[in-house]
């Protein structure tokens, strides 16, 4: 889809088809179609980049709290969004090993514990290893900086998803 065909969408269509390129929040789908016309796909990103910075910190804490645990109950049970059950399968995330899944699980809650909103990596560009690695070493960040560290994380996942649904020949598509 091109971004003259981006433009043409009606409300309803934009929302349905880019409402989860931020993860469970089609508000700020919503909030960015009158920003249109698009010059490109950049601008698109950027309208929603500029919503999500507008927020206010509980804001951005809700967008980080809209994201499923990696590798957690949700993957499991059926219950992820299609997008989060590719992006976590590709990373490898369905395949862990007994001791890797303990370990996921123990980091997840020791994160919630701490900051209040799971912890949010591009698993896409990412494998389990490094999640693992990553998850363990932002447990010890500070709260402002982990929350900033997540939004830009989320950033980057809706990027990606942007360009699977907008790019015909986009790497990593879905």
């Amino acid at each position: 889809m091109d971004i003259s065909a981006v433009n043409a969408l009606s409300y309803e269509d934009f929302v349905n088809i880019f409402g989860n390129v931020v993860e469970k929040c089609p508000l700020i789908t919503a909030a960015v179609w009158t920003s249109r016309p698009f010059i490109g796909l950049n601008a698109l990103e950027a309208a929603i980049n500029e919503f999500i910075d507008a927020l206010p910190e509980s804001g951005k804490e809700g967008i980080l709290r809209c994201h499923p645990d990696l590798a957690g109950r949700d993957l499991h049970g059926g219950a992820l969004t299609r997008e989060s059950r590719e992006e976590q399968r590709r990373a490898g995330l369905d395949a862990l090993s007994s001791a890797e899944a303990s370990r996921m699980a123990r980091l997840n809650e020791e994160y919630k514990e701490r900051f209040g909103f799971p912890f949010v990596i591009c698993a896409r560009m990412n494998d389990k290893a490094s999640i693992l690695c990553e998850l363990s070493e932002r447990c010890q960040n500070e709260r402002a900086a982990e929350r900033a560290r997540g939004i830009a994380e989320v950033k980057k996942i809706c990027r990606l998803r942007l360009q699977g649904l907008v790019l015909p020949d986009a790497p990593n598509k879905l």
